[in-house]
């Protein structure tokens, strides 16, 4: 009922806000609109991410990796203290962990050491980072074409559900997604209006915040330089291109080699093992990401609506026509949604996140094509007027779904207070637990060690041997081996809680 009220309250002043940007916008006062649409969208970020417990899917590994980076942030790890053997090919609960690149990890970390070891500390930069997307979509939109195209293109990133979801930890591939669209977004602002402006700077400001990207998720991130090669043309003379090319890739060396070198020298098994990782997900399916090759353009509809097809078409068809006439502002608009999604399209893991990087490009490309058709004249005035306000209106309703104002939602988890104050009960003692539910949150919440499963019994005798107290989770039956052991604790701690 908490949650449905607050929602409810939460729609209702975004709405507010949003029909306060509207009047601006039709007052032609652009600045004060993008501000608004900005805290709009910040609202709904806010709402969805005061979960106050970590997510099943990625976020919970995020959350304790960025975690024992404050014990220690020169060597990234799962399990700080591994008790266990494990197998370093495996992310989800190894003790060395490089499984992604470190620019979100590390400002999770330093998020945490200003705000507190919690979740909200946790995803703030990521609501920080979408929404500064939401200004740099607005930037964008104003470049390629005009500030109304920019506002609207802002609004519908504004109100995005997956976005707004993966902002909240609540999808998997989280975080790493919200940083990588996000410095795409913002990389590609750059580069724009260094060809705009003329000005260096902010060319070096866009190569900065493509290597930031590399750091997060790759090198799908050099999509921002085709992207600006196209808007640059014909603008800018060759010779600076070029020159503006090796400085592009001077940058990139230096923001993104220092780390591999780093990790390769001190963890090279499992550097190693995560180069050969990420070829996987081309030539294999990984886990029950297995899906047909139009995957993701039949998920399309999904995420930007489901008349998204028409501005689709239209736009790729407007920008060849464009490209005929030496213009290429359309087709930089459509290289950064094809490449994309033909490439993933022949990877062999597909997941909804891994063209979320296209996000600002589809919302430009909905706002250009809505302006496109509000002016024209067609027979069937009528049916002009629904595709509009099926392109707004499926956003909106899409986003609703999404982050599910109007649900009796649970905020919170109740094991998390009682492993809290068991953790409490056991300061300054070496703890384990075992056949622990949800073994990578209590980790995060608390100080002590935990594992999913139980070891056998010599080698729990060996591990309280090295002066562990062990504790024991019987929230399911144990095997007959496991109980009654006289050096073991028994509690019951997470079994209340069915949900996560």
């Amino acid at each position: 009922m908490e949650n449905r009220l607050y929602g409810i309250l939460t729609i209702a002043l975004t709405t507010f806000i949003y029909s306060l940007a509207f009047r601006s916008y039709k007052n032609k006062n652009y600045k004060y609109s993008i501000a608004l649409i900005m805290l709009g969208g910040l609202l709904l970020r806010l709402f969805t991410s005061i979960d106050l417990f970590l997510h099943a899917w990625d976020e919970r590994y995020h959350a304790l990796v960025a975690k024992n980076l404050l014990d220690n942030p020169f060597k990234p790890m799962l399990y700080s203290e591994p008790l266990l053997e494990y197998d370093y090919k495996n992310w989800a609960c190894n003790h060395i962990w490089v499984h992604k690149q470190p620019v979100p990890i590390y400002t999770m970390a330093l998020s945490m050491l200003l705000f507190g070891k919690n979740v909200i500390a946790l995803r703030l930069p990521s609501i920080l980072l979408s929404t500064m997307s939401i200004f740099a979509t607005f930037k964008i939109g104003k470049i390629l074409d005009s500030s109304k195209v920019g506002l609207l293109a802002a609004f519908l990133f504004s109100i995005n559900g997956l976005i707004i979801e993966q902002t909240a930890g609540r999808v998997a591939t989280d975080h790493i997604d919200v940083f990588f669209f996000s410095w795409v977004t913002i990389s590609v602002y750059f580069l724009l209006r260094s060809v705009k402006e003329n000005s260096s700077f902010s060319f070096i400001l866009g190569a900065v915040c493509t290597g930031l990207a590399i750091l997060t998720k790759w090198l799908p991130a050099l999509i921002v330089l085709p992207i600006w090669l196209l808007y640059a043309y014909g603008k800018i003379c060759l010779m600076k291109i070029f020159q503006h090319v090796f400085i592009f890739s001077i940058i990139i060396i230096a923001v993104v080699l220092p780390w591999q070198i780093y990790i390769t020298n001190n963890f090279p098994l499992e550097a190693a093992w995560e180069y050969t990782y990420n070829k996987k997900h081309f030539f294999e399916v990984l886990g029950s990401h297995g899906h047909p090759f139009y995957h993701h353009f039949d998920n399309m509809r999904m995420i930007f609506g489901e008349i998204i097809y028409i501005p689709f078409i239209w736009l790729m068809v407007y920008a060849a026509k464009d490209w005929r006439k030496g213009d290429f502002t359309k087709f930089s608009l459509a290289i950064w949604i094809l490449v994309p999604y033909i490439f993933f399209s022949f990877a062999a893991t597909k997941m909804a996140g891994y063209i979320l990087f296209t996000a600002a490009a589809m919302f430009l490309m909905t706002a250009m094509f809505f302006y496109y058709l509000e002016g024209i004249e067609i027979k069937y005035n009528w049916l002009k007027k629904l595709i509009l306000l099926l392109l707004l209106v499926l956003p909106i309703r899409y986003s609703i779904e999404r982050i599910k104002p109007f649900s009796n939602r649970e905020r919170t988890r109740p094991w998390i207070e009682n492993m809290k104050t068991f953790a409490a009960q056991q300061e300054g003692k070496k703890v384990v637990v075992f056949n622990c539910k949800f073994s990578i949150e209590t980790m995060f919440h608390t100080d002590l060690i935990a594992y999913e499963k139980t070891p056998q019994v010599n080698k729990l005798k060996e591990i309280h041997d090295d002066g562990y107290d062990i504790y024991i989770d019987n929230h399911i039956s144990l095997p007959k081996d496991l109980m009654n052991l006289d050096f073991v604790n028994y509690v019951h701690l997470t079994g209340i809680d069915s949900k996560n």
